[in-house]
């Protein structure tokens, strides 16, 4: 017989301390252990997103030390393509010389 149950069930184990304390803060705040657990896994999971974006944004800091902003991209392209230019110049007077 199938069933249409719309969430999975888990067996998890703590350490006894824990499982009082869990039991204790279930009880206190009117909860079921499950609504305990779903609430503790949304929080590790923002927690853990908030970690991640922190690093990342920690790595970007790195990726700009000259602190270009996206105003600085046309001035920064026509730099670029006028060196790459007077190398290339340079590159074929030389062979002319």
């Amino acid at each position: 017989m199938p069933t249409n149950r719309r969430s999975r069930a888990f067996t998890i184990s703590m350490p006894p301390e824990m499982a009082e304390k869990a039991q204790f803060l279930a009880k206190q705040q009117n909860r079921t252990m499950s609504e305990l657990m779903r609430e503790a896994f949304r929080v590790y999971q923002r927690d853990e997103i908030s970690r991640m974006i922190d690093e990342t944004a920690a790595y970007a800091a790195t990726r700009n030390p000259m602190g270009y902003t996206e105003e600085d991209i046309p001035r920064l392209v026509k730099e670029v393509r006028a060196e790459m230019r007077a190398e290339k110049e340079a590159a074929a007077a030389q062979v002319r010389s």
